[in-house]
């Protein structure tokens, strides 16, 4: 099979695509025949190697869309079956999707319903699964005044798609460093946007929920701009900051305002087909805002790692 892997850390001219063999099935493990992935920047983050539990060769790729290949559970995951994967150390702990198959274990494996077409269905399993979970985690009530801070990232083009769908009427600002980008949220659904500069919003303005996929960097500016009883979900890790740094939630969190998160490692079965299913019923756009092939992987990370990148960005092997 073909596939891209990575020999040692470094820029995108380590990833490397190669003939290798394919996987052989083990017990409690399954083959997936990929149809697609999404890329994300914790990809890119390992390529360089920031992440330190990963060794070296590795063929990364936390996230798969395709068709089981191979099997060991033909009841639950019969050969032909539609199946998404996510997280669960892919890519990481064990090669990951970065190829034309992949060997997952069984339970990590999740038969889906959905009219989606591969294309689009490999731009959603890790992207929007985090993004639904977080806005579930922010409680949106009718009129909600929502602020999506990291609003150009594949999460926060997803988050716009799945809010400005909901029939909550949700007020959405999303927010960028490049204001450049300020037509490709507005057009996404976005009813305003506002600059991030050094990790500070330019504004006064406060809402009743934030998103913020920036991190531990931007935790206490979005605290700023948090109005009482809001909620707050610290998801993504985009500003490059894993830890909140001298954190007391005593003197840190305001009171009268609140502090979540999601985890899309923590896979809810019941959370993700409902997303599913929220995508069919609302009619959710989740199409790619770019799609490469598998032996275009380099162009795939230079251009996520650019500053004209928006939005999310597959490999389709269609």
């Amino acid at each position: 099979m073909k596939a891209v892997v990575v020999n040692k850390p470094g820029c995108s001219d380590v990833l490397e695509l190669k003939d290798v063999p394919i996987p052989k099935i083990k017990k409690g493990w399954s083959i997936i025949k990929v149809k697609g992935f999404g890329i994300n920047r914790s990809e890119i983050f390992t390529r360089e190697g920031k992440s330190p539990s990963v060794s070296f060769p590795i063929i990364l790729g936390i996230e798969v869309a395709g068709i089981i290949y191979k099997t060991t559970d033909e009841l639950s995951l019969p050969v032909g079956k539609k199946v998404i994967s996510i997280m669960g150390e892919m890519g990481r702990e064990f090669n990951g999707s970065y190829a034309q198959y992949v060997l997952i274990p069984n339970n990590q494996i999740y038969t889906i319903k959905t009219k989606l077409n591969w294309e689009d269905l490999s731009a959603v399993p890790e992207t929007y699964y985090t993004a639904y979970g977080s806005l579930k985690s922010l409680n949106l009530q009718n009129g909600d005044n929502l602020l999506i801070r990291g609003g150009t990232s594949g999460v926060g083009v997803a988050a716009i798609n799945l809010a400005k769908s909901s029939s909550k009427l949700i007020n959405i600002t999303a927010t960028t460093r490049f204001m450049k980008k300020r037509e490709l949220l507005i057009g996404s659904g976005a009813k305003k946007v506002v600059l991030d500069h050094n990790y500070q919003l330019q504004t006064k303005n406060k809402y009743d929920k934030i998103l913020d996929l920036i991190g531990p960097k931007t935790i206490f500016d979005s605290f700023i701009h948090l109005d009482k009883k809001g909620i707050l979900s610290q998801t993504g890790e985009l500003g490059n900051q894993w830890n909140i740094e001298r954190f007391d939630p005593i003197f840190d969190i305001p009171n009268d305002k609140y502090l979540t998160s999601f985890y899309s490692g923590d896979v809810d079965t019941n959370l993700l087909q409902g997303m599913f299913d929220f995508i069919d019923e609302h009619s959710v756009s989740v199409k790619p805002n770019k799609v490469f092939k598998l032996n275009q992987i380099k162009e795939a990370h230079d251009y996520l790692s650019s500053k004209k990148s928006f939005g999310k960005v597959v490999i389709s092997f269609l």
